[in-house]
C-alpha cells in the first residue's frame, strides 16, 4: 500500500467509531465541558444506524490490522512497511486507535456507570 494511503483505514475506522458513539459519548462529552442545550437530544437520532458504524469499524480495523502486522517478507523493499521502525510506529498508533474505537463503541456500557 502506498504510503500516502496507508492511514486512510485507521483514520476511518475512527470516524464510524465516532459516528457508532456519538449517540451516547457525544451528549456526554459536551455537557462534560458545560455544553448544553436541547439540540444535544437530536444526537440520539443516531442510535438506529449504530450497528452500520460498528460494522465499519470492525472491517475498517480488520484492515488496518493486515497492513499494519502483515509479514515483512510482503512488502515491496524500501516501502513503510519493510522499514522496522516505521512499521513499530504504526503498531503503536493502530493499537492506540484501536483502543479508542472500542471507547468509543462500547460507550453506552461504560457512560451510564460514570454519569450517576
Amino acid at each position: 500500500m502506498p504510503n500516502q494511503n496507508s492511514n486512510w483505514p485507521v483514520i476511518g475506522g475512527i470516524a464510524a467509531a465516532l459516528g457508532a458513539g456519538l449517540c451516547c459519548v457525544g451528549p456526554f462529552l459536551l455537557i462534560s465541558l458545560g455544553i448544553s442545550g436541547a439540540w444535544i437530544s437530536n444526537l440520539t437520532q443516531f442510535e438506529p444506524y449504530r450497528p452500520l458504524f460498528i460494522v465499519a469499524v470492525l472491517i475498517l480495523f480488520g484492515w488496518a490490522g493486515w497492513q499494519v502486522h502483515r509479514p515483512i517478507e510482503q512488502c515491496e523493499p524500501g516501502s513503510a512497511c519493510a522499514i522496522p521502525q516505521t512499521r513499530r510506529r504504526r503498531q503503536i498508533i493502530f493499537w492506540t486507535a484501536m483502543l479508542l474505537a472500542t471507547l468509543f463503541v462500547v460507550s453506552p456500557y461504560w457512560i451510564p456507570l460514570i454519569a450517576e
